[in-house]
């Protein structure tokens, strides 16, 4: 039976009997109390007031057990070497009477400080403005591009790092004669009240259930939630919806007919998802498909927050959750908005609540935590663009170079027409060794279904200038994404020699959604159309 501490006088409470030997009459019944609450005396200091601790008599040993003491290690750094650092308690007794203490002079080690959570990000999303992208998540699948998303994922730093609220859920999935395919939502528990025994959840020491259900803070060794974990997305451009799904089985070294953690979607950016508890598994464990959800971001930042149901503590086990992209390409209105190489979009995964203070308090969660990981590159969003090379042009000797960049994104096959302009980029010299024309501004723009002509020796239309005496190579900059140029060099008026060819693109073909930086020749990372033959 627990008796609340009070002040500084806490269980002052005096026995109905005699204590004798080892066993006493300390048994948990009114005015027996054998649970006291400890008040907090300082940063790092916890005092018990009015403990009475009868002699165990000659042969007898009494046991006094102290649980459910939580620390604050967000100041502790992780050991750099294979020596982790440690938490350690010193205890001490007052009293009419002196106890003698066995313990080292620094106290005894109770805790190592090790990092719970490892994150990855599988192979960011890399998109073009221009290509609509899983738009079958708002109704007909008419999408352009389809992806089966980007995989955030979160790993255990430790086995059991990952744990329910409360026993009852492990018993819910568990069951009493073995896997029953059930997982229970947080808030139902039971009493955790067998000492020694490894719970393995987030809870402590909860032997009366009234408390908890009367008040959380009633009893401190009952968890606010189970292990949470969240996803905070950064940099979401205008445009843009995130879709995650509603809860995650968590993946590990299962052996076979074990039972499978899971994680539900509890939170996002703060508002509580509803209808978010995953169905009963099918007999054997065979999953159920999980719902997708819209993301709702606020000021370019979507926060998704995952708590674990059940899991297993001799696993390592991983929440891996793919984040799918969404929008509705409309380049006109920089729909979607394009990110930068330094600011693409980014994901960062912690454990939450991220709240304070780093004080106890009576009222903030438990367990609650700091924001200890980097953010990584979720996704990035690459303006629409075509770069071609005529690799020789020349305008000396009587020779000249015409050349015709054609936007070819009009067509019969469906294609999003795009209007985009151009810069050219000269590299070599002019007559007499001079250097090469600066590069154009941007010309155009260039209707889908239009090409941009000119010689180096007149210029051309949009404004194209001449460039008199070049000879060299150009690099033909297009805002839009399907473009083919055709260079062609004759002497003037093409009376003797003549010589035509197809530029060089130096974009990577358009086979994947997810584009990695190239490892060939193809220079650039955009995705584009190389055609040439």
């Amino acid at each position: 039976m627990a008796c609340p501490a009070n002040n500084n006088t806490n269980c002052a409470e005096t026995s109905l009997g005699v204590g004798i030997g080892q066993a006493g009459t300390y048994n948990g019944s009114p005015g027996h109390y054998n649970i006291f609450q400890g008040s907090q005396q300082g940063p790092n200091s916890i005092s018990w007031s009015g403990v009475p601790i009868d002699a165990p008599g000659t042969a007898g040993t009494r046991v006094i057990r102290i649980t459910n003491i939580r620390a604050d290690v967000t100041t502790l750094a992780v050991g750099s070497t294979l020596i982790p650092t440690t938490v350690s308690e010193s205890i001490f007794v007052n009293g009419t009477n002196i106890i003698a203490l066995n313990q080292a002079s620094n106290g005894s080690v109770v805790a190592n400080v090790v990092p719970g959570l490892v994150q990855t990000v599988g192979f960011p999303g890399a998109y073009q403005q221009c290509n609509s992208v899983n738009t079958f998540l708002l109704g007909p699948p008419n999408a352009i591009v389809t992806d089966a998303g980007i995989t955030v994922s979160a790993t255990e730093g430790f086995r059991f790092s990952f744990k329910p609220q409360n026993y009852a859920q492990v018993i819910a999935a568990q069951g009493t004669t073995g896997f029953n395919g059930n997982y229970q939502a947080p808030g139902n528990p039971v009493p955790q009240d067998v000492l020694n025994f490894p719970y393995d959840t987030e809870s402590g020491f909860t032997p009366d259930t009234a408390l908890v259900a009367a008040s959380v803070s009633a009893f401190p060794g009952y968890a606010s939630q189970g292990t949470q974990i969240q996803f905070a997305v950064t940099g979401v451009s205008a445009g843009v919806t995130l879709y995650a799904p509603s809860y995650v089985y968590l993946t590990g070294a299962y052996g076979t007919g074990t039972i499978v953690g899971v994680a539900v979607l509890v939170s996002q950016g703060g508002v509580t998802v509803a209808g978010a508890a995953p169905p009963l598994l099918l007999q054997g464990g065979t999953p159920v498909a999980a719902g997708e959800v819209a993301l709702t971001a606020s000021a370019n930042t979507a926060n998704l927050v995952y708590e674990i149901w059940y899991s297993d503590p001799s696993v390592l086990e991983t929440l891996s959750v793919p984040i799918s992209v969404e929008y509705v390409s409309n380049t006109a209105s920089n729909i979607p908005a394009t990110t930068s190489a330094t600011a693409p979009s980014k994901v960062a995964v912690g454990f939450s609540p991220q709240v304070g203070p780093h004080t106890a308090s009576s009222s903030a969660p438990i367990p609650r935590f700091v924001q200890d990981t980097t953010s990584t590159t979720l996704f990035t969003i690459s303006p629409c663009s075509c770069n071609l090379l005529f690799p020789f042009v020349t305008n000396i000797a009587g020779f000249d170079t015409g050349v015709a960049i054609a936007n070819t994104s009009m067509d019969p096959f469906n294609t999003s027409s795009q209007t985009g302009t151009v810069i050219l980029n000269y590299y070599g010299t002019t007559s007499g060794g001079g250097a090469a024309p600066p590069a154009t501004p941007p010309l155009g723009p260039v209707p889908a279904g239009q090409e941009l002509i000119f010689t180096l020796s007149n210029g051309g239309n949009y404004s194209t200038p001449a460039t008199p005496g070049f000879e060299g190579y150009i690099i033909a900059q297009a805002n839009f994404q399907y473009c083919h140029g055709f260079a062609f060099i004759s002497d003037v008026g093409a009376q003797k020699l003549a010589e035509g060819y197809l530029a060089i693109s130096l974009d990577v073909p358009v086979v994947t959604v997810n584009i990695a930086l190239p490892t060939g020749l193809n220079r650039t990372g955009n995705a584009g159309e190389n055609e040439g033959h």
